[in-house]
């Protein structure tokens, strides 16, 4: 089995508070992404969106399109709906050769309102979970049709957040729908990144790898805080620099067979944690793991 590692630019700007990095160019976040020694990067808000346009971007920096983020409507939407909604992004991914979209519902969602308490987010509907799993599995359907498959992101402050609820979503979707292992976010939800990767090991296609600081994850829980002002507060941090087990995550995907991208998605204050330090630092620290857990890295 390889792996390859990405970054997601919310290393240098942040896409839900963009106040964060507002003056930092795309070709800084590329340029010092390829430096720290990542192959490839998630989308953000300062990506151009047009396929010969973003292509020879990275081209010229020797990086590859690993993912995007897709915003689901799926509760207030049909799933032709969805498909018709997708269908640009999904081309962008797909004809720059990603193979997953990262796509997380956000219907009635805070993570981007900053004076709203994670406590307050929405909750799904018990009824509504079959009917939900039915739509986005033909969603799923549709863009593995065209060679890219959804990986779910269950993230806080929206309706799939916790361990429970992704129990819940693996449950009533098809095997269409994949799902993304998002370390920071599972455990700040409370719950354990381990034992999901060896229970859902098979439906996992996609990987986020942020840590958290688990002093400031109980000051925070403690107040009550919206999920910016966590994020301000510095609760996440790159993989190796906080209280995740990473070495047993990545025994675990090594047991797995896991293929795919492991991406550093470990949004801070570029202001307090500098941008190219913290970078090359969690591709370091991802080498190390993959190294000492025999997981090979592809070139």
């Amino acid at each position: 089995m390889t792996v390859r590692i990405g970054i997601n630019p919310l290393t240098w700007t942040n896409d839900d508070l963009p106040s964060l990095g507002a003056e930092t160019p795309l070709e800084t976040c590329l340029s010092e992404g390829k430096q720290a020694g990542f192959a490839g990067f998630e989308l953000g808000n300062k990506f151009p969106r047009q396929s010969d346009v973003l292509g020879p971007t990275l081209d010229n920096h020797g990086l590859r399109l690993v993912s995007g983020w897709f915003s689901g409507q799926l509760l207030t939407r049909s799933a032709e709906e969805e498909i018709a909604a997708t269908e640009d992004h999904l081309t962008l991914l797909q004809s720059l050769g990603a193979t997953v979209m990262v796509y997380c519902e956000v219907t009635g969602c805070i993570h981007g309102d900053q004076q709203t308490p994670v406590s307050r987010r929405p909750r799904m509907p018990k009824e509504q979970w079959q009917n939900y799993g039915e739509k986005l599995t033909k969603v799923a359907e549709y863009t593995r049709s065209r060679g890219v498959q959804i990986a779910y992101h269950h993230h806080m402050s929206t309706v799939i957040e916790t361990e429970q609820e992704i129990d819940l979503l693996m449950q009533h979707a098809g095997p269409a729908v994949g799902l993304l292992l998002d370390t920071g976010h599972l455990t700040y939800a409370g719950g354990d990144p381990v034992a999901v990767q060896q229970r859902y090991a098979a439906r996992i296609n996609h990987v986020h790898c942020k840590d958290i600081r688990a002093g400031v994850l109980a000051d925070v829980k403690n107040r009550d805080m919206s999920f910016l002002n966590s994020v301000l507060d510095g609760v996440f941090t790159v993989p190796g620099d906080g209280c995740i087990d990473f070495a047993a995550l990545f025994r675990g995907l090594k047991t797995s067979g896991y293929s795919g991208w492991l991406v550093v998605e470990a949004e801070q204050d570029p202001a307090i944690a500098h941008p190219l330090t913290y970078a090359t630092m969690g591709a370091n620290n991802l080498k190390r793991l993959c190294q000492d857990a025999g997981i090979t890295l592809s070139p």
